[in-house]
C-alpha cells in the first residue's frame, strides 16, 4: 500500500479505533509522551479523553511526516495546518469530526506553548467548521417500559439487564459511568447514587423508589450468587467471569432489548441518558438541575434538551390544536 493510501486510510479512521500508537515511527513521540502526562496529572482527565487527544495529534503528526520529512513541533506552521484540514474534507471527514480534531490540536500546542516547546501557536488563528447540533434520538416513556417488560428474567442474565437498563434510565449515566459504578456508590437510606464522571469529578444524582427497589432486588437475588473474580468485589454488573462489563457488552444488552421489545429506532446506551434528560425537561424539570444529574460542565450542552422539547411542543400543537 503505498504512502498516501497509508495517510487517508489513517485520517478516515474512526478515533475510537485508532491505535494510540500506530506502527509508524513518529516524529513528535517525545513531545506527545509528555502531552499524555500533563493530561493525566495537571488535567486530571480520564484515559478515554486522553487517548481521544493523542489520536488527532498522531493524524497531524502522521500528515507532515508520513514521507519522512521529520518536521518537528516547532516548525508546524498555520498553513500546515490548514492543508491538513483540507486533506481532512477533500476525503469525506464530517465536520464535526473535524472541529474534533481541531480541538484536540489546540489543545497540544497550547500545552508546547505553555512549556515553551514552542514559541509560537500555530492553531491559534484556525477555525473549526461550523457544525449544526443534531437533535439526538429519544425513546418514549412506553418504549422503556416495554424494553423492561420484555427483558427474560428466567435467563441467569435476566436480573442483571433489567437493572443495567433502568439505572441508565433512572440515573442519565453515561456507559463509562456505569461500568466503572459501584455496590459502595449505591445510597438506598438517602437515596441517591455518587457517580464519577468525566475527569474524575463526583456528582450525586437522585434515584426514585421504584428504581431503588430494582436495584435492591437486583443485589439480593442475583448479584450474591454471581461469580467475582478478585478485584471487582464492589462492581456493580460483572460479566459471567466474575470481572466488570465492558462499554461493548452494555451496547449489546440495550440492542438486544430494544430489538425483543420491537423498537425500531437505531439506539446505543447514550439514547437512554438523553431520553432521562428530555423526559425531564419535558416534565418542567429546571435546566440547571438537569445539568448537574447529567454531570455537564456547561450549561450550552444541556440546553440542546429545551430544543426537543420545544420540537415535542410544536408536534403537540399539530396534532391536538383545533387550528392546525
Amino acid at each position: 500500500m503505498s504512502e498516501s493510501s497509508d495517510l487517508i486510510s489513517l485520517l478516515r479512521q474512526d478515533p475510537k479505533t485508532l491505535n494510540v500508537k500506530p506502527q509508524t515511527t513518529l516524529a513528535w513521540q517525545n513531545e506527545i509522551k509528555q502531552f499524555r502526562v500533563y493530561l493525566r496529572l495537571e488535567k486530571s482527565l480520564s484515559k478515554n479523553s486522553i487517548d481521544a487527544y493523542t489520536r488527532d495529534v498522531i493524524k497531524l503528526d502522521f500528515f507532515l511526516n508520513a514521507g519522512k520529512n521529520n518536521l518537528g513541533v516547532s516548525s508546524v506552521e498555520k498553513t500546515h495546518i490548514e492543508n491538513f484540514i483540507r486533506q481532512l474534507a477533500q476525503i469525506g471527514v464530517e465536520p464535526a469530526s473535524q472541529a474534533r480534531i481541531i480541538s484536540g490540536l489546540k489543545n497540544f500546542f497550547n500545552y508546547l506553548l505553555l512549556e515553551n516547546m514552542i514559541r509560537t501557536d500555530p492553531t491559534v488563528l484556525i477555525e473549526a467548521p461550523k457544525t449544526s447540533r443534531k437533535l439526538p434520538d429519544v425513546l418514549s416513556v412506553d418504549d422503556i417500559l416495554t424494553m423492561l417488560d420484555k427483558i427474560d428474567l428466567s435467563k441467569p442474565e435476566g436480573a442483571r439487564n433489567k437493572t443495567i437498563i433502568e439505572t441508565m434510565y433512572a440515573c442519565g449515566l453515561r456507559v463509562s459511568e456505569l461500568v466503572d459504578l459501584k455496590i459502595s456508590n449505591i445510597h438506598f437510606t438517602e437515596n441517591f447514587v455518587s457517580v464519577v464522571g468525566k475527569g474524575n469529578k463526583e456528582r450525586l444524582v437522585p434515584v426514585g423508589r421504584q428504581s431503588l427497589k430494582q436495584l435492591k432486588s437486583y443485589l439480593e437475588h442475583y448479584r450474591k450468587q454471581a461469580a467475582v473474580n478478585k478485584g471487582s468485589e464492589d462492581f456493580l454488573f460483572l460479566n459471567r467471569r466474575g470481572k466488570k462489563l465492558s462499554r461493548v457488552m452494555i451496547f449489546h444488552i440495550i440492542k438486544k432489548a430494544a430489538s425483543d421489545a420491537g423498537v425500531k429506532k437505531n439506539i446505543s446506551p447514550h439514547t437512554l441518558r438523553h431520553s432521562f434528560a428530555t423526559h425531564l425537561i419535558e416534565n418542567g424539570a429546571d435546566l440547571r438541575a438537569v445539568q448537574e444529574m447529567l454531570g455537564h460542565e456547561s450549561i450550552t450542552t444541556t440546553e440542546i434538551y429545551t430544543h426537543l422539547d420545544r420540537k415535542f411542543l410544536a408536534q403537540t400543537i399539530t396534532k391536538y390544536h383545533p387550528r392546525k
